[in-house]
């Protein structure tokens, strides 16, 4: 059984001019112990669609699918009370942006403190032990001096760290980190990506890696699900789409990498990907 299953998920956003469809029959699933990557440029629908299966869009945010379940148990139809108890402890986010993803008036101590004692129901001591066990495991040195610390007062690599601890605090089964390397330099997002990779393995997480980055696709992913404009264009185990993509969206994708490039400039996906006709034969 899969632990997430999404079937024809469709988001639309009212906006000024009438409904907007940011994720339009979007199909895919995941597996215990399986990395997922969904790969695709900004604005394609890949953080809406698991922003979508959390329950974490704005009320105004319209969110229906033929079937969205977690480890069997339909998402859509429970009753929110009862879907709190699961994110944050059963699936768990990484949000882009890590020193903006953390509350900037409470300590990072705090902050993982607080996933503790409302999930795991621990007190102060323990949850103390746990946040210090949490921080040795993510790599930040001095965990017992750095719980006290404000997020400004931490560099871009600590703070994704620290907002990876708070993500894996309750052992989750389903880990979904949203562009995690963005804002980070070259040297400190190869050390994230082996982090999480780590930790995947060792607590036999499933894991989606959102991404727009083909090289960490390539790095980490079991199966890849490439999204364009809020639909689903292919969806292959690694080794297959990068040797034998189907759509005209992943070739250009996969062209547009610098190790392709066959001239002095590299070229821009809207000058490769041209048959826009080819949507109408994507597949949900």
């Amino acid at each position: 059984m899969a632990l997430l299953e999404i079937e024809n998920l469709v988001v639309e956003f009212q906006t000024a001019t009438g409904p907007f469809r940011a994720v339009d029959g979007v199909s895919m699933k995941v597996h215990e112990k399986e990395v997922l990557a969904i790969v695709g440029e900004s604005g394609s629908g890949k953080s809406v669609s698991m922003l979508a299966a959390m329950g974490l869009l704005p009320w105004t945010a319209k969110v229906t699918a033929d079937k969205l379940t977690f480890n069997g148990r339909d998402l859509l139809g429970m009753a929110p009370a009862e879907r709190k108890k699961i994110i944050g402890k059963d699936i768990s986010m990484i949000f882009q942006e890590p020193v903006a993803s953390l509350n900037p008036c409470f300590t990072v101590g705090f902050q993982i403190e607080e996933v503790l004692r409302i999930h795991l129901g621990l007190d102060k001591a323990q949850r103390r032990k746990r946040a210090i066990e949490l921080f040795e495991a993510v790599g930040i040195p001095d965990p017992g001096e750095r719980l006290g610390h404000y997020p400004h007062q931490m560099s871009g690599g600590q703070c994704q760290r620290v907002m990876i601890a708070i993500a894996i605090a309750c052992n989750p089964k389903l880990l979904i980190a949203d562009e995690p390397t963005t804002a980070l330099d070259v040297t400190i997002q190869k050390q994230i990506l082996d982090l999480l990779m780590r930790l995947q393995a060792e607590h036999g997480m499933g894991l989606i890696m959102i991404t727009h980055n083909m090289g960490v696709v390539a790095e980490t992913a079991d199966r890849v699900v490439v999204q364009y404009k809020g639909r689903k264009m292919e969806e292959a185990d690694v080794l297959s789409l990068f040797e034998s993509p189907k759509s005209n969206y992943t070739r250009a994708l996969l062209a547009a990498l610098p190790d392709n490039a066959t001239g002095d400039r590299l070229p821009t996906i809207s000058e490769l990907f041209v048959d826009e006709q080819s949507l109408q034969g994507a597949a949900r």
